[in-house]
C-alpha cells in the first residue's frame, strides 16, 4: 500500500477534533475514545468539552479538552504543540468548525459574512498548516476537511456557508497533491443535512436528514477506506446533488428553485 492511503489507527498517536462541542465534532470525538483513541478536542466552550471528558471516563480511550478558538492562529498553533507535547503525535487530524449563518441575499449582514469565512474557511487553515508541519516529519498522517455538499453548487441562503464549504473542497484537491507525496492522507468530508444545532433554522425541506450518529457512521467507515478522498453522504443525496451540478444553469436554476419551494416566494421590493 502506498504511503498516501495510510489509515491512522489509534496504535499510531491521537486524534484532534476541531468544532467538537456539539454535532458530528461531539459525536465523533465520542466514538472515538469508545473505540479506544486518545482525542484531543477543542471547541470553544469548555465547559461542554469537559462534560464530553467526564462523559469519556468509562471508555477504552480517553478525551482531553483544549478550549480555544479556531480564528486564533497563534492559539492554533500552541494547542498543536501542546497535544503533540503531552498528548502524543497527532496521527487524526479533523477539521470540522464551522458555523451556518443563513443569509438573505438582499439584505445582507457583513458581520455573518466575515464570521462565516473566519471561522469555516481561515479556522481550517488554522488547524491544518500546523498538523501538516509535524506530520510531514513523521512522512505520515491523516486529514479529514469537513466541509459540505453545499459546496457543489449555490444553494438558496447559503451564499456565505456555500463559498467556504466550496473553498474548503477545493483546497483539500489541491493540498492532495503536495501532501501525497510527503504520505499524508488528506480526504474531503461532504455531509447533507445532519440534525444539529447549525440546521434548526433551515427554512426549507431537509430531505434525507440523518442524526449525528448516522453521519459519525458514515465519516468512519470512509476514514478507513484506503481508497476514498472524499466521503459524501447520504448517497442517494449527494447522487441528486451531483447530477445537479453538471446540469447548464439555464436548468440547474429552475429545478433548485422548484426543489427549494423557492419558485412559489412572492417577490421582494425591499427590506
Amino acid at each position: 500500500m502506498s504511503l498516501h492511503q495510510y489509515v491512522a489507527r489509534s496504535a499510531d498517536g491521537c486524534a484532534w477534533i476541531t468544532g467538537a462541542s456539539s454535532g458530528i465534532g461531539r459525536a465523533l470525538a465520542l466514538k472515538l475514545a469508545q473505540d479506544g483513541w486518545c482525542v484531543a478536542v477543542t471547541a470553544r466552550s469548555e465547559n461542554a468539552l469537559q462534560e464530553m471528558v467526564t462523559e469519556a471516563s468509562d471508555f477504552r480511550g480517553s478525551i482531553v479538552a483544549f478550549p480555544a478558538d479556531v480564528t486564533d492562529a497563534q492559539k492554533m498553533q500552541s494547542i498543536v504543540t501542546s497535544i503533540e507535547e503531552d498528548v502524543g503525535p497527532i496521527a487524526l487530524l479533523i477539521a470540522n468548525a464551522g458555523v451556518y449563518l443563513p443569509q438573505d441575499g438582499l439584505n445582507g449582514r457583513v458581520e455573518e459574512w466575515n464570521r462565516t469565512i473566519d471561522v469555516n474557511l481561515k479556522g481550517t487553515v488554522n488547524a491544518l498548516l500546523p498538523v501538516i508541519d509535524c506530520m510531514k516529519q513523521r512522512h505520515k498522517g491523516q486529514i479529514g476537511v469537513v466541509a459540505s455538499v453545499a459546496g457543489y453548487r449555490g444553494l438558496p441562503t447559503s451564499a456565505a456557508y456555500g463559498a467556504t464549504k466550496a473553498g474548503l473542497i477545493n483546497m483539500a484537491e489541491a493540498l492532495k497533491f503536495d501532501l501525497d507525496l510527503a504520505g499524508i492522507r488528506i480526504q474531503i468530508i461532504n455531509p447533507g443535512f445532519v440534525d444539529t444545532p447549525a440546521t434548526k433554522s433551515n427554512p426549507f425541506p431537509m430531505p434525507y436528514l440523518m442524526s449525528a450518529d448516522e453521519a459519525v457512521g458514515e465519516i468512519i467507515k470512509g476514514l478507513k477506506d484506503p481508497k476514498a478522498f472524499e466521503i459524501a453522504f447520504p448517497k442517494p443525496f449527494v447522487r441528486q446533488l451531483k447530477f445537479l451540478k453538471a446540469l447548464p444553469y439555464s436548468l440547474y436554476f429552475k429545478a433548485v428553485s422548484k426543489s427549494t419551494g423557492w419558485s412559489k416566494k412572492t417577490k421582494k421590493t425591499g427590506p
